[in-house]
């Protein structure tokens, strides 16, 4: 079977699509937590130092591998800003956790 075939054969499986989304979605989190942390001019060791946390950690969480809410919170205000979670459904759009408009935050 050749790697094409093989291909084909694999994306074509049951779930196949949803995993790769997944998979997608994740390489997105974790290039756009690195591209944030270097933004910030900070090392792997230097933000987990903030974090009081290990730097396989901090690379761990970049790989986002078992990533919680609050630890993606915890993270980027060590980068000193501020974590938004909102869910978007057609043209409305609800903010779950961050700043609200008075600069309070939301639970």
């Amino acid at each position: 079977m050749s790697a094409r075939d093989w291909e084909k054969r694999v994306l074509t499986t049951k779930g196949a699509e949803e995993r790769v989304t997944e998979i997608e979605q994740e390489l997105l989190l974790a290039s756009r937590l690195t591209a944030l942390r270097e933004g910030a001019g900070l090392s792997q060791r230097e933000l987990a130092k903030r974090l009081g946390i290990s730097q396989p950690r901090v690379a761990a969480i970049e790989r986002s591998q078992n990533v919680t809410i609050d630890v993606l919170e915890q993270y980027v205000e060590a980068l000193g800003a501020t974590l938004e979670v909102n869910v978007v459904k057609g043209r409305r759009k609800t903010r779950l956790l961050g700043a609200n408009s008075d600069g309070s935050k939301s639970a």
